[in-house]
Order: C-alpha cells, then structure tokens, then sequence
C-alpha cells in the first residue's frame, strides 16, 4: 500500500486555484482521496449556502481527473472523524484553509501535514467569483 494523501475543500466554482491545489496535493503520494464539503457544513462554517451544491462540486472535482477518490464529507461537527477512518498518511491544506495543524496533529498523530502554496490568490479565489455572480 502506497502513500494516502487527504484533502479537502468546498469548492465552489472551481477554478485554476482548485486544480492547482489538487495538482500539489496530488504529488505526496501514491493516492489522493478529496473530501468535498457537505452544503449545510459550509453554511454552518463560511455562513453561507455555496452557490453549486454538494453534488455538482463534487462532479466537478472528479471531471478534473485528478483524485483517485472524491467523497462527500460527513454532516456531524467533528471534521476528524472522516480522516480517522480514511487513515491518511498525509493531509494537504490550502494556504488559507482555517484547520489547526496542531488539531490534526494531536487527533491523527502519525500523519504529516503539509500547507501547500497559494497559485495567483490575486486572481483565483472562490470569494471573487461569488462576488461576480452578484
């Protein structure tokens, strides 16, 4: 058994910044398992319903043929349950996803985490193309 690499996200109108994340995430390991936010997770956390829901992000995860694995997340408010059964050998954050990496670091105690690089923020940002459609 290879290296199984994690991640997560809304993605809510996926864009080069998406696919750059899941190209970097991808590299650190022999497997790539995306877990896609659930709607009333993100209204839960962002305070706002996405504008594409959880069945169409996560169609459009998997048409970048990319992961090897797309799931949807879990409803309840532990976010490490899913990571505790998917067992990961690591877990890849974007640059400016808001999860402790010391959290992780105590629940999955075994698994490296690595914060991965932003690819042009200036422009490729989910906010900017939620303003857009406004």
């Amino acid at each position: 058994m290879g290296i199984r690499v994690v991640c997560a996200g809304t993605f809510d109108h996926l864009h080069l910044g998406h696919v750059d994340f899941l190209k970097q995430a991808k590299v650190l390991g022999d497997e790539l398992i995306v877990i896609v936010a659930r709607d009333e997770n993100v209204k839960r956390i962002k305070g706002l319903m996405p504008e594409h829901n959880e069945t169409q992000r996560k169609e459009n995860v998997e048409k970048t043929g990319i992961p090897d694995k797309v799931i949807l997340g879990y409803t309840n408010k532990d976010i490490f349950l899913i990571l505790e059964e998917l067992k990961p050998d690591v877990i890849a954050l974007g640059y400016d996803q808001r999860v402790s990496e010391e959290k992780i670091n105590e629940r999955l105690p075994k698994c490296r985490v690595v914060r991965l690089k932003p690819f042009k923020p200036d422009k490729y940002k989910s906010s900017y193309y939620r303003a857009k459609t406004k």
